[in-house]
């Protein structure tokens, strides 16, 4: 007979309450915040009753293990905001992509300058890819000194991560931005 597991997260920490809790004695706090001291567990059970609330296993690899008296649906919901703000406050890096051609003017240049330099700004890399088209590629000199005219600009805000290479008609180099002590 084969046995199914249930939905959810299977790296979810399980924390057991009330009767699913097995061990005696416990530790046992208070609703707020005092020690109970250490008691057999269904004295632990009898007390959070008293107060309406669950019996939540805090610590259970302490000797003897912690328990909490609260509400535990309070308890939940107080644990998902904080990974939700937690999550806000993060910032994925991501690759932003420029493209290139080797007849590119020079003030198109200089407003791929400018894009890149805000994306550099906001955290993110930035890969520039010189396209080639036809005979362009028996001159892989004149985008190159194009590749290092953006780098040298953009000095102060980045770094070289991968410099130029050719990877068939394509010209790659990536940079990423310098971390602000």
């Amino acid at each position: 007979m084969r046995r199914f597991r249930r939905p959810g997260p299977p790296d979810a920490p399980r924390v057991r309450l009330n009767m699913h809790i097995r061990i005696s004695p416990l530790r046992v706090i208070g609703p707020e915040g005092e020690m109970l001291g250490v008691m057999a567990r269904d004295e632990a059970l009898r007390r959070a009753q008293e107060y309406g609330l669950d019996l939540v296993e805090i610590s259970p690899t302490a000797k003897p293990p912690v328990c909490k008296i609260m509400d535990y649906g309070k308890y939940k919901y107080e644990q998902k905001k904080k990974a939700q703000q937690s999550k806000a406050k993060q910032h994925n890096m991501q690759v932003k992509e420029v493209r290139l051609r080797p007849k590119t003017d020079t003030h198109d240049i200089e407003v791929k300058k400018r894009k890149a330099r805000k994306f550099l700004e906001e955290g993110n890399k930035v890969c520039f890819m010189v396209i080639f088209r036809g005979r362009e590629i028996t001159h892989p000199e004149i985008p190159l000194a194009i590749l290092q005219d953006i780098v040298q600009e953009l000095a102060d805000v980045c770094k070289v991560e991968r410099p130029p290479s050719i990877e068939g008609r394509r010209m790659n180099m990536v940079v990423a931005p310098i971390k602000k002590a």
